[in-house]
């Protein structure tokens, strides 16, 4: 999920990128350079998005934290945790759990499936192809949040730089006592951060998106932890079988703010 997409309805379910966000994707470094980024954080960033693209295979988990704004304006702080398997080219496991969601979403290069563990519904489609075909799919579908979706693409540099106005390299900080690259970027609508860690293996640990134009400025971010790069992933991990007493739905329902399925599932 880009920081720009993440603005794409009110808490950022919906994918939405405009023709010049579709043209800042394909610009290259120098020439982003040149209009604002400083080529240090533009280094460290194509360096992160390398090295995750050239793994095979990787699993983590995730600490999510989502602010949002009750009918009073009060601003209330949503916590979650995400566990992800990428297995390059074609197969995605995320199970995401919450106060209001517990949801599982595998894609096993063929078929994507969402099953709700909370509401005891699954909901499948055929979708050949690799793993950004099905992120993109997922959200286009639901709006439902993906975990950091930018890393898991084939590129993600070109997603995380998408829309990028200005960037800055603000030297190193820690995260989990470990310690990383500090950076942070602007957009016309939201600012975003990332940590990277230093040395040999450049991964991202920090990742915090800013919506500058809303109400109180909530904030989406994520911690990442226990990264392996080299899993050793069963290999039904991204194939789906039903539960025991599971329905299966012909579309998934959509979800509000705080991600919980809001309307009837159609079986």
């Amino acid at each position: 999920m880009t920081a720009n997409r993440w603005m794409g309805s009110l808490f950022g379910r919906r994918l939405v990128a405009g023709t010049m966000a579709a043209i800042l994707c394909f610009l290259t470094g120098p020439a982003l350079s040149a209009e604002g980024i400083d080529p240090d954080a533009d280094d460290v960033l194509k360096s992160m998005s390398t090295y995750l693209a050239n793994l095979s295979s990787f699993s983590m988990s995730t600490d999510i934290d989502n602010e949002i704004l009750d009918l009073e304006g009060q601003k209330l702080q949503l916590s979650s945790t995400a566990s992800v398997a990428i297995q390059h080219p074609g197969n995605l496991y995320i199970h995401r759990k919450g106060a209001y969601a517990d949801v599982e979403i595998r894609f096993d290069g063929e078929t994507l499936t969402v099953y709700s563990k909370s509401k005891g519904f699954y909901w499948q489609a055929k979708s050949p192809g690799n793993i950004d075909q099905a992120i993109r799919a997922m959200e286009i579908e639901t709006g439902l949040d993906m975990p950091g979706a930018d890393l898991l693409l084939e590129n993600p540099y070109a997603s995380l730089i998408e829309g990028a106005t200005s960037g800055a390299y603000l030297g190193t900080a820690y995260v989990h006592g470990i310690e990383c690259h500090y950076l942070s970027f602007r957009a016309d609508k939201v600012d975003w951060q990332l940590w990277v860690q230093t040395g040999e293996t450049p991964l991202p640990m920090k990742y915090v998106i800013t919506t500058k134009w809303v109400t109180a400025a909530p904030q989406y971010s994520i911690r990442f932890r226990d990264w392996n790069t080299q899993p050793a992933l069963p290999a039904d991990q991204f194939m789906f079988t039903a539960p025991d007493g599971a329905q299966e739905i012909e579309s998934l329902p959509g979800v509000n703010e705080i991600g919980e399925f809001v309307e009837g599932a159609q079986q």
